[in-house]
């Protein structure tokens, strides 16, 4: 297990679709079981639907807000949100706005600065989110714990091992990597988390396909 630390995490992943939300979702859902009081933060998401008023509703960042009871509104939880299930950036773009990067961090703040703040990037660590900026620009300036989370497949020590390095080179702390299998089955005898602990010293939690997260936190970091 990990020491809670009372600032928060920030959620990132090898690639896009590997369930970082998903995993969110779980980590909020233990934090809380700790009877911590978070803050939800998923500053940009594009893929949104519109609904009949032309509102557009997101999808990854109600179930993160869910997950913490609903506790704040979405428009504190994803400031900004576009139709184009493109990078934000090139979403942004097609509806007239050039998304900027002190825009997003500008959205990651806190109301509580006892709560812990959860933030959810968008893609891989290195996908842009903004005109000028990528996902680890925005981690760079918030200084939170990474929670890195790897498509638990073929390939997967490959995508964590890189990732691993990428944030190492932005001198970020990790808190922990989560392998997260996002479809059923897997090869016979693949053991991507214990081939991947004789690389690194990191905490390697597993995550079968839909399950529940074994837990990860132990006792808090003050």
């Amino acid at each position: 297990m990990i020491t809670i630390d009372n600032n928060g995490y920030f959620i990132t992943g090898s690639d896009t679709d590997v369930g970082k939300t998903y995993i969110g979702c779980e980590l909020i859902r233990q934090l809380r079981h700790h009877d911590k009081q978070l803050e939800i933060r998923k500053p940009v998401e594009s893929g949104c639907q519109a609904n009949d008023n032309g509102r557009l509703i997101t999808a990854d960042a109600a179930k993160l807000n869910a997950a913490n009871n609903n506790a704040e509104s979405m428009d504190r939880v994803c400031a900004f949100r576009f139709q184009a299930a493109l990078a934000p950036h090139r979403a942004a773009r097609l509806e007239g706005h050039s998304l900027q990067i002190t825009e997003l961090i500008n959205a990651c703040s806190r109301d509580d600065d006892n709560h812990l703040l959860i933030v959810e990037g968008a893609g891989g660590f290195y996908s842009p989110l903004a005109e000028d900026g990528l996902n680890a620009d925005l981690a760079n300036v918030l200084q939170l714990p990474l929670i890195i989370v790897v498509n638990d497949r073929i390939g997967g020590i490959n995508q964590a091992l890189m990732t691993i390095q990428a944030v190492e080179s932005r001198h970020l702390p990790i808190a922990a990597v989560i392998m997260n299998q996002t479809e059923a089955g897997q090869p016979a005898n693949m053991d991507n988390a214990a081939d991947l602990r004789q690389h690194c010293d990191y905490a390697i939690f597993c995550c079968g396909f839909q399950q529940t997260l074994p837990a990860i936190f132990g006792n808090e970091n003050l």
